[in-house]
């Protein structure tokens, strides 16, 4: 049985980690070659299976180094039907790389998990369609009937919870959290956003958030917001609000670029990661639930040691002394 599905740690008042953008590092920076971006296809042999190991395992040291929680996210970002069915995954195939997607974290927890550093395995779900443009939308059963099937996978395995990233409209989000619920597994939400602070719909975060949250009976653990930098929704945080409550987890780009630039892009543009760390920190005094926080694309060890050591002296409830390395 999982060992946290019934208490996220993340759900209290200490810090954890998340990792960074692993299709963006195993693009730029290993040299690999992800058809449809997709870090699930790695799982198939044991190349790819150490390649992935060595990726996560670096993160949980860095947790485990400085006495932190960590969420670690399964490589299942685009192991859904439509996105496998374009690499040439059937039914069992598919189902096979969602099980090696969990089976490559328990293994990472065994092996770095400590009384202080509490590892969380989650089952990642990604967009059915572009994370960046939201072309072909479903109705919220639709998107529950589409995604229940990853979802009741993972539910099946010691996953902890399942986390859906860069969704880009509300409904979407709410046939995931649905389809969770049926499971009975605790799941995170991820909005992305434009440069403007709003969905690629259009959507406010506040009414994405609202909308789901209504719809579902606020089912949902908690939200995030990830694929987009601090800069692009800092003032719609900063202008306030109860929603604010229901964002723990903050998972940014590197780039300030747009979507569309990040797109059209051959090269990494990694940013600043010390100048990502201070923005963490203005985010941090606006979102009073944040618990959670790591990087999304174009980020990599660099921009989460740099994040976890601008936050390590802000205080919490139950405040303790952590050296980031």
């Amino acid at each position: 049985m999982s060992q946290y599905r019934k208490h996220l740690p993340q759900l209290g008042d200490e810090l954890l980690l998340a990792d960074g953008g692993l299709e963006t590092t195993l693009v730029f920076h290993e040299r690999v070659d992800l058809p449809c971006f997709a870090s699930f296809t790695l799982l198939k042999d044991e190349a790819g299976w150490k390649r992935l190991a060595r990726y996560f395992a670096a993160y949980a040291a860095l947790a485990r180094d400085n006495g932190l929680g960590i969420v670690l996210e399964s490589p299942t970002w685009r192991a859904n039907p439509d996105w496998a069915a374009k690499l040439g995954y059937d039914a069992n195939a598919l189902a096979d790389a969602n099980r090696r997607g969990i089976a490559i974290l328990l293994e990472t927890r065994a092996a770095f998990e400590t009384p202080r550093t509490k590892v969380v395995v989650s089952g990642n779900l990604g967009p059915r369609g572009d994370g960046y443009n939201p072309s072909a939308r479903m109705t919220a059963a639709q998107a529950r009937d589409y995604h229940a099937p990853q979802v009741d996978l993972f539910a099946e395995t010691d996953a902890d919870m399942v986390a859906a990233f860069t969704m880009n409209y509300p409904e979407e989000a709410i046939g995931i959290v649905q389809a969770a619920k049926a499971a009975a597994m605790p799941v995170a939400i991820s909005f992305t956003v434009e440069t403007d602070g709003r969905l690629p719909t259009g959507d406010t975060l506040e009414s994405a958030i609202t909308r789901t949250d209504e719809e579902t009976d606020g089912c949902a653990a908690y939200y995030l917001i990830n694929c987009a930098h601090p800069t692009h929704f800092h003032d719609v945080v900063e202008a306030g609000g109860k929603w604010r409550e229901r964002v723990r987890g903050v998972r940014a780009n590197a780039s300030k670029q747009s979507h569309k630039e990040l797109d059209e892009s051959t090269e990494l543009d990694a940013g600043n990661p010390d100048e990502l760390g201070r923005e963490y920190v203005e985010l941090k005094a606006l979102l009073p639930r944040l618990s959670v926080v790591g990087g999304c694309c174009g980020t990599d060890e660099r921009h989460v040691r740099a994040i976890s050591r601008a936050l390590r002296h802000l205080p919490t409830k139950n405040a303790r002394s952590v050296s980031v390395a």
